[in-house]
């Protein structure tokens, strides 16, 4: 499909010289293999004599030397003339164009013209419905001099469906989790891509979601997404209840910094034991959950997995209770920042951070009414501080949920246990509305160049945290002395397993300090942690 094309009397006023004109330049921004193609040039005069042999190959070997020098010189003006898309049997050519076009044309030289090829066929490619991209450059018609044509040239997928399935485990909840997922790409051609995924965790969680993303929705131009979910959590273990999601969720902007989207959730809390403690038992039952949420992220770090250098910055806001759902209306601020210094040995980096995070109820009297204990801060679990961001909820040492306000869960009888030999029913954690967390992570090569090789390094680590809860009249009994006295903290050191996915940690953990009911214990860990 062919753009319609300049008029001559719109012609660059500085175009490249006749004998310039006729040259065929291919660029193919991209090898299949995803590398910088280095061969931007293929001229073809055709006024030349016919020559053979050696004679013919130094002849064009020096016309083109001499197109790299005039184009080192100095800039050479140019007007793109048509641009041409092909190999597009199901991408609609609206969708491309809506990419490239607009970038192509703004190039007014060669030199900027070679560029700004390349970075649109990072962005046909970044659409992941094709299997190759190439940008090749011809001569424009020859009444039109200093003029080139632009052809894109894609391949589409040659399988639009593709799928995995893996089991993972979990050492900290000595659980495993079977989880797989199906990908539909470019269905309608517009580069639609469909999925739908599921988790089965043993007394855990399971999930059921379907999505769709779009790269452009009519006139917006940042990707779009909608996803329908079922999801159950099972946290009988930590804070007597189980809770089940059936949701909407809609992102309404998506780009490298910014992200909004909108949830609607129907959340529905029980508890089968009929133990659960007062605040718990509260809030059982049915609501719903109406919440507009942005994050802004910056990230500058040279790696997520093993970060030496760079810092990163991450923002999340969310407003709950757009419709007015009685115990669910809220605001929730989260702060998470880090960064990396490089000490010149051993590829060692010294990697810190700290996170922040508060939740308010909102309302009339909104100090004196209760937050929601499913959004509340909750510490413990062995994720990697370093590679997540607004890792808040990690604390090296300690278990999942195992750090913070605690509430007594009730006793339940029982006609085999008399009153004399009754145990504790044990505790419910509760969560904090504010809660700080801090880390600081020195990586280092170990010394074994097979170990060096295949990226496998040691680390050592100091990580510390705390909860405090702030609503229900609380807030008159915080301070920050007091929040200070009471940190719980961890040290420890370890072996980390890259892999091209994930970050494998065997950790020896040392409890620093912590306090009754804290679930932290000082001994061997595993991890296994995504970037996020």
């Amino acid at each position: 499909m062919a753009i319609a094309a300049d008029s001559a009397a719109d012609q660059d006023p500085n175009p490249i010289p006749n004998e310039a004109a006729g040259e065929s330049v291919e660029l193919p921004a991209y090898t299949d293999h995803g590398e910088p193609n280095a061969d931007l040039a293929d001229v073809d005069y055709e006024d030349e004599e016919e020559l053979d042999g050696v004679t013919a190959e130094a002849a064009a070997r020096d016309k083109v030397e001499a197109v790299f020098q005039r184009l080192s010189e100095a800039p050479v003006g140019i007007r793109v003339h048509d641009i041409i898309i092909k190999g597009n049997t199901k991408t609609r050519d609206a969708l491309i164009e809506a990419e490239v076009v607009g970038l192509i044309r703004s190039a007014v030289t060669v030199q900027d013209l070679v560029r700004t090829a390349n970075i649109a066929a990072v962005r046909l490619r970044l659409l992941d419905v094709f299997d190759s991209v190439h940008v090749l450059l011809d001569a424009g018609p020859p009444e039109l001099p200093g003029t080139t044509n632009v052809i894109i040239q894609v391949v589409e997928a040659a399988n639009p469906i593709d799928g995995s399935v893996g089991c993972f485990s979990k050492p900290e909840a000595r659980s495993w989790t079977v989880e797989g997922s199906v990908r539909w790409r470019n269905i309608f051609g517009y580069g639609d891509i469909w999925d739908a995924s599921g988790a089965y965790g043993w007394d855990q969680s399971s999930e059921i979601s379907i999505g769709v993303s779009l790269p452009r929705f009519r006139s917006i131009p940042t990707p779009s997404t909608a996803r329908a979910s079922l999801l159950s959590h099972d946290w009988l273990k930590f804070s007597s209840y189980k809770e089940r999601l059936l949701g909407l969720s809609f992102g309404l902007l998506s780009d490298m910094h910014h992200d909004l989207s909108y949830n609607l959730t129907w959340r529905t809390l029980t508890d089968p034991s009929q133990a659960a403690s007062k605040s718990i038992t509260r809030q059982l039952g049915h609501n719903l959950l109406s919440a507009l949420r942005y994050t802004y992220t910056i990230d500058q770090r040279d790696s997520h997995l093993r970060p030496t250098k760079g810092y990163a910055f991450v923002s999340t806001s969310q407003v709950s209770g757009l419709w007015g759902s009685k115990g669910l209306r809220f605001f929730r601020q989260e702060f998470d920042i880090r960064g990396a210094v490089p000490l010149g040995f051993y590829n060692a980096a010294l990697n810190a951070g700290i996170s922040a995070g508060v939740i308010l109820p909102l309302g009339r009297g909104f100090m004196e009414s209760p937050s929601s204990v499913p959004d509340r801060f909750f510490l413990g679990g062995h994720s990697s501080p370093v590679i997540s961001l607004c890792s808040l909820t990690s604390l090296l040492g300690f278990k999942t949920r195992g750090v913070g306000p605690t509430e007594l869960r009730r006793i339940v009888p029982s006609e085999s246990v008399t009153n004399e030999s009754t145990a504790s029913p044990g505790w419910d954690y509760l969560g904090g509305d504010f809660a700080v967390s801090a880390f600081a992570d020195l990586s280092f090569d170990l010394p074994l160049k097979l170990f060096q090789d295949a990226g496998i390094h040691g680390h050592a680590f100091l990580s510390a945290g705390n909860l405090a809860k702030l609503s229900e009249g609380e807030f008159r009994n915080f301070s920050f002395s007091k929040f200070g006295r009471t940190f719980r903290s961890s040290a420890g050191v370890g072996i980390i397993l890259p892999t091209k996915l994930l970050r494998a940690e065997i950790n020896y953990c040392y409890i620093l300090k912590q306090f009754e009911h804290d679930r932290g214990k000082t001994g061997i860990q595993f991890s296994f942690s995504s970037p996020m």
